[in-house]
């Protein structure tokens, strides 16, 4: 590509500001365009980088005259927008794809239906701790393309959604991580899972056999689909069970690692910060990830008792009121991260604070915990008549609410002493709030106002 040629970014957020400053460095003509509002902080950076952008709409006609798009990953592939593009020939990227071409760092990819959020930090805290000059980027931290453009980092901790990966083509990853699939997002993939699966697969694409592939054993989805597919990267399996054949094993509360041509390792998990069997399962990936880049079994040890847990995620507000204990889980956005948090509780009386925006949620496999250990249903939603249905003959008390404010005073008068609220939606936040974040800030806002 010529670097006269005009790159088209859409979206102004993170992503898109860092993938235009990128995009001007390297000396293309550069025009970012957001359908929305445009935070001020990212305008300063664009006007300081002399980048022209324009908000509000977006101008079809100077979009097309682009050699190559860079989406956000919040803007729908079937949008008409891009529907359009695809169908001139115009390449639709990632952000991701296109930072990728200009660094020769190590990345560390990791991608799954839950979990990756906190595999990406803890093994982004592994290397950091061990002392290596690796950045933070992806769906957390700064902009993987900012970074790129100011840093030299040697390795880069990637969190990887599937609608990054969906615009990904040369990119490749020199060690991958699917930690599980489940049904998610399906409104975004024809309601069709297999279409979400080989989304999630993109992660593998390019891989060659000096490359490391890292995935959970235990998943079954993930089994399955290996076994349909040709894999050139060395595969590292692990399991929260005591299955010593695979590379990470559970065994007796304590996580072993066993890699040809490596030191052994192994690991009381009563010592880490993170409780849980899904944490378990997510400690082990990073920590094989470590040892792929040869990371000393000391720093890995010392991590995994210093790390501390991302917020909004089995979060506990720190304090109790009146022996109730409150767990925000606000990033709990589909079905299988339910599942986790209700398995982790201790507590067979817990106050269930759920839903939002369904996303074509199944709710079966929840069916059996909630008989064991939920006491009531609080709904947080615009529509929650599809919650009701289905637990309406499991649990025996269901409530509705319409605010965070309403929502946990509700769940604090059902509750006893000793008993948990757990805020874990099963939803996306979008009726009612503006984000994850925003949800689970104004859940430990309203329990501190108890």
């Amino acid at each position: 590509m010529e670097n006269s040629k005009l790159i088209v970014i859409l979206g102004a957020a993170e992503s898109g500001v860092g993938a235009a400053i990128l995009a001007k460095e390297k000396g293309f003509d550069v025009f970012v365009s957001d359908n929305g509002n445009i935070k001020e902080q990212y305008k300063s950076m664009l006007m300081e980088n002399g980048i022209v952008f324009e908000e509000g709409h977006h101008t079809e006609e100077k979009i097309l005259q682009a050699s190559e798009v860079i989406k956000s990953p919040g803007i729908r592939s079937d949008a008409p927008l891009i529907v359009t593009l695809m169908n001139r020939g115009i390449p639709v990227i990632s952000d991701l794809e296109f930072a990728a071409r200009y660094t020769n760092a190590k990345l560390i990819c990791i991608t799954g239906s839950n979990g990756k959020t906190t595999t990406t930090l803890l093994t982004y805290h592994i290397l950091k701790q061990a002392g290596l000059n690796v950045g933070l980027a992806g769906n957390v931290g700064k902009s993987f393309a900012l970074q790129v453009a100011h840093n030299n980092y040697d390795y880069y901790v990637l969190e990887i959604s599937n609608f990054q990966l969906d615009h990904m083509y040369d990119f490749k990853a020199d060690i991958a991580i699917l930690l599980n699939i489940t049904p998610d997002h399906l409104d975004r993939y024809e309601y069709k899972f297999q279409n979400y699966i080989n989304s999630k697969f993109r992660i593998l694409q390019n891989m060659e056999s000096d490359d490391t592939f890292i995935y959970c054993s235990d998943d079954q989805v993930l089994i399955d689909e290996i076994g349909k597919r040709s894999i050139s990267a060395d595969t590292w399996a692990f399991t929260v069970t005591d299955d010593d054949s695979k590379q990470a094993f559970l065994k007796d509360d304590t996580i072993y690692v066993n890699l040809r041509d490596k030191d052994s390792f192994s690991f009381s998990v009563g010592e880490m910060q993170l409780q849980g069997k899904h944490n378990y399962g997510n400690s082990m990936a990073a920590m094989l990830a470590a040892k792929a880049i040869n990371i000393k079994n000391e720093n890995i040890r010392e991590s995994l008792k210093s790390f501390e847990n991302v917020e909004h995620r089995l979060e506990k507000v720190p304090f109790q009121v009146n022996g109730v204990e409150f767990i925000n889980d606000s990033k709990a956005t589909n079905v299988n991260s339910v599942w986790y948090a209700l398995d982790s509780m201790k507590s067979k009386n817990v106050i269930w604070i759920a839903g939002g925006t369904d996303k074509g949620n199944d709710y079966s496999e929840l069916y059996e915990l909630a008989v064991q250990k939920v006491k009531a249903l609080v709904c947080l939603g615009v529509d929650n008549e599809k919650l009701k249905k289905s637990f309406g003959d499991k649990i025996k008390t269901i409530v509705e609410t319409r605010s965070m404010k309403d929502a946990v005073e509700t769940s604090y008068k059902l509750a006893s002493p000793g008993d948990v609220v757990l805020l874990s939606p099963a939803c996306a936040s979008f009726d009612l709030f503006k984000s994850y974040v925003d949800r689970g800030k104004q859940f430990k806002e309203e329990v501190r106002n108890l």
